[in-house]
């Protein structure tokens, strides 16, 4: 570092040279004070103040240069701290829509002969569910019913007709999360009104049974995801007496479906 040097001069009056001159230099590792007096008669006491203030100019000569330079540094660049994005979860309750196609098999024995009927139409209506995720693992209950316009006639056996008009299941699931994908399978009860008719009279009957299946499930924002499933249906039979539907014997009337169907769920 260069050094640097001042000169102090110390007047007693305005146009009267009484005093002493000094000279201030620092070169970064001693200050040096050099002087001479105008006059001897300055006393010591105001000798020794002078020093004191030009010992004090010097040290700020000295460090004016480094503060200069420590302004002048770069200074860091603040990075904010990262946000935290918590991860998804498949947990809690949901509500939603569904709809789709069935297409079913229902095998008539007995009173008007052997034969089958293959009742086919549109569904839809509403579901209930609920998950809890652990690890990738997701377990789950879930309900749904919906409106059928499932219908199929032979001209067989005098008209005869099988068709359902509302259907009901009740679910397991048991899926394994993909992030925001679920591939999962179900299980559980199936209900649902199984209508046989002839030309001579007809039955409406409630019937229980149960269903399998499995579907995949994506979560294509926070809290909403759509789905695409595939149930096997099987209500069991219901019986046509000879009475009442007019037929030789009675009848034993099977009803087993299979449902594609999609969804769109909120989750709460």
């Amino acid at each position: 570092m260069r050094a640097m040097a001042a000169r102090i001069r110390f007047y007693r009056s305005a146009g009267t040279p009484f005093g002493s001159e000094y000279s201030v230099t620092a070169d970064g590792s001693r200050i040096a004070v050099l002087g001479r007096h105008f006059q001897s008669s300055r006393t010591a006491t105001m000798t020794v103040k002078k020093v004191r203030i030009a010992i004090a100019v010097a040290g700020l000569l000295f460090v004016a240069p480094f503060a200069a330079q420590a302004a002048d540094m770069p200074q860091p660049a603040y990075k904010a701290p990262p946000v935290y994005i918590a991860p998804f979860t498949w947990t809690g309750f949901y509500v939603g829509v569904n709809g789709g196609y069935m297409r079913g098999t229902s095998q008539w024995t007995g009173g008007a002969g052997d034969f089958s009927v293959s009742p086919n139409g549109w569904m839809i209506g509403g579901t209930l569910g609920y998950n809890i995720q652990t690890g990738n693992w997701v377990w789950g209950v879930e309900g749904d019913i919906d409106y059928a316009n499932l219908k199929g006639t032979t001209n067989g056996c005098s008209s005869c007709t099988t068709k359902q008009t509302w259907l009901s299941t009740v679910r397991g699931r048991i899926g394994w999360a993909f992030d925001r994908w679920m591939p999962y399978i179900t299980g559980g009860g199936a209900f649902g009104n199984a209508y046989v008719s002839t030309a001579g009279g007809s039955v409406d009957r409630t019937k229980g049974g149960w269903t399998a299946g499995g579907g995949l499930e994506w979560a294509f924002a926070d809290r909403w995801s759509a789905k695409a499933e595939y149930l096997y249906v099987d209500l069991g039979s219901a019986s046509c007496g000879y009475a009442t539907c007019i037929l030789p014997a009675d009848a034993t009337v099977s009803f087993k479906a299979n449902l594609v169907r999609a969804g769109v769920n909120y989750r709460f």
